[in-house]
């Protein structure tokens, strides 16, 4: 691992624990805006009511799922991150919610629970076959997951030119849309027994990849 990576690794811990309360301030100056409005593209995708985000961070998605009345459990790694959703959630009136602290390689729940596993904005640990296959096991036949891993500015004025640059250079949006599918995400959910469909959604001068995946009939 380069002296880079091991760097964005320390700086991104550390970004979602002792730091974790300048995320959302961080988050909407680096999409100029758009944070709120790339999570919540991934809504029209979640199916059935019973639904699991993996790094729920400081809870935007589970208050628009909780306003939905979807039952929504949300498992993040991060204390810091489960108090500041806590918060959030009470604020917003939702005094009934469901959060766990766990990882996602070893998932607290039956087999055969959701309907959806949805995760935004995920670290790689997501991609990892331990993650993929254990979400594999925690979803019903029909089931899905459905991932946000990245966007793209792609406007041309100066701000949403100097968002793209700081998105690149940590490492949050590869260099070319489709490196991502080619080079790992598609195999990874592959041979974890799923069957990845790949959409982007236009919004705001940016293009969000979502992906949507279903329960193969076989493990691969």
């Amino acid at each position: 691992m380069g002296v880079f990576r091991r760097f964005m690794r320390f700086f991104f811990y550390h970004f979602y624990h002792t730091f974790a309360w300048t995320y959302d301030f961080v988050a909407a100056v680096v999409s100029i805006g758009r944070w709120d409005d790339w999570i919540q593209t991934v809504i029209p995708f979640i199916q059935g009511m019973n639904v699991l985000e993996i790094g729920h961070g400081p809870g935007h998605l589970q208050d628009k799922l909780l306003d939905e009345k979807r039952t929504i459990v949300g498992l993040d790694e991060s204390s810091q991150m489960g108090w500041l959703t806590k918060r959030r959630l009470v604020e917003t009136g939702h005094l009934i919610f469901n959060l766990t602290r766990g990882r996602g390689e070893y998932l607290p729940f039956a087999s055969n629970t959701f309907d959806t596993v949805v995760s935004t904005f995920p670290t790689e640990y997501l991609f990892d076959t331990d993650t993929l296959s254990e979400i594999h096991r925690v979803l019903h036949g029909e089931g899905l997951i459905v991932v946000l891993p990245a966007a793209w500015i792609v406007g041309r004025r100066f701000l949403d030119r100097l968002s793209a640059w700081l998105f690149k250079i940590t490492g949050q949006t590869p260099a070319f849309p489709y490196d991502i599918l080619s080079q790992r995400i598609k195999p990874s959910f592959e041979n974890a027994g799923f069957k990845p469909e790949f959409r982007t959604v236009e919004i705001k001068s940016s293009v969000v990849l979502i992906i949507i995946a279903s329960k193969s009939s076989a493990r691969i």
